[in-house]
């Protein structure tokens, strides 16, 4: 949506308004949805479309045991996990080992944090991606010319000593419940990330020098993003979220049992349907790049409804900030060159600060040859 097409009610000073959140648009009545958020035609979900290109039925994802993998099964969940990275670029993770009792206490304290007052959240609203917390709404809202339907809360999490003073207080054991998740979900993305290597055929006995990638896993960036989608009057208009790929290396996913994420499977959009305390786990931009393209980071989008909010966390790892992710000299051979330049963090934030994300755009541009 182009400037003059915005009314002049959400023009100037009014426009402030949306960048309070959805939630406070909702808490103060409305039946239907602002232009601010309402799509081009062709960007909308479509769901009940004869056109539409959204799939009938909710898509199974590959399942994907831990537990298996310290048994004797472990070849062949190997082999599942090798799969469900180079088909999917998705899987659900059950027998975790992360407590239900973690997982229901962050759930909580989630839904708790956007109870509060709007002046209680809006004290960690800014435009700072650096800043250690940071609340807002949209999906890149400085950026972002339609609005989508979603507030959230990001926390960076490694090193967790010089970040947790700066989480908010309230509600009650919010940094207490919070940082428990938080440590708990580094220590599965790091062995889920030593059985990814295993089935990529890298031995982390046998490597050295740069491609020693757990070392600098194990001191990796890690940002938490707690999401709220609530009640949409016009869900078909607008988006939670829209079709974009995860810079790290994994992100690990934790839904309630609202439906509303969406992949991007063989040219139509699948409804990923929640497993109650499973992890939805996907490949990034950087775990696509280590593999030279064997393992697919996908695209996905988050749709909204009319009658039920829906919350989500979700743990995004990679190297750390200063760190360079390149493909692994393992997996080049004249068979299979390189085909993605060498990146680090800089480079991806100087990409998105300064156009509107979209889609795969900075994956595609670190490509050498057609992977």
């Amino acid at each position: 949506m182009s400037p003059t097409m915005v009314g002049s009610d959400e023009k100037g000073e009014g426009g402030s308004q949306y960048q309070k959140g959805v939630k406070q648009l909702v808490e103060n009545g409305l039946h239907a949805i602002p232009n601010k958020y309402i799509l081009p035609p062709s960007d909308r979900p479509a769901m009940n479309s004869e056109a539409s290109n959204v799939a009938k039925k909710n898509l199974q994802l590959p399942i994907i045991d831990l537990s298996e993998l310290l048994g004797p099964r472990r070849p062949q969940v190997l082999q599942s996990l090798a799969n469900a990275c180079e088909g999917y670029g998705f899987f659900q993770l059950v027998n975790h080992g992360i407590s239900d009792d973690v997982i229901s206490s962050m759930r909580d304290v989630s839904g708790w944090f956007f109870d509060l007052p709007f002046e209680e959240r809006a004290k960690y609203m800014t435009n700072n991606m650096s800043a250690p917390v940071r609340y807002g709404t949209s999906f890149s809202q400085t950026k972002d010319t339609v609005f989508c339907w979603r507030d959230f809360l990001k926390l960076l999490c490694h090193p967790l000593p010089d970040f947790l003073q700066h989480w908010p207080a309230s509600p009650l054991d919010f940094r207490k419940v919070a940082a428990t998740y938080a440590e708990e979900a580094k220590y599965l993305f790091l062995t889920l990330m030593e059985a990814i290597q295993e089935s990529l055929g890298i031995i982390e006995d046998e490597t050295e020098g740069e491609d020693n990638i757990m070392k600098e896993l194990e001191d990796g960036s890690q940002m938490m993003v707690v999401n709220f989608y609530p009640p949409c009057p016009e869900p078909d208009l607008t988006l939670g979220m829209p079709p974009h790929s995860d810079y790290g290396f994994l992100t690990l996913l934790l839904q309630d049992q609202v439906e509303g994420l969406q992949i991007q499977f063989q040219g139509q959009w699948f409804t990923v349907q929640p497993i109650n305390n499973a992890f939805v786990v996907n490949v990034g931009d950087h775990l696509e790049i280590y593999s030279n393209g064997k393992y697919k980071s996908v695209l996905h989008r988050v749709v909204v409804n009319a009658v039920k909010s829906r919350t989500s966390v979700a743990s995004l790892h990679s190297l750390p900030f200063n760190c360079t992710v390149r493909p692994s000299p393992k997996l080049i051979d004249e068979e299979n060159p390189k085909r993605y330049a060498d990146t680090n963090f800089d480079t991806f934030l100087a990409y998105v600060t300064t156009r509107e994300p979209k889609r795969k755009e900075f994956l595609e541009s670190r490509k050498l040859t057609s992977a």
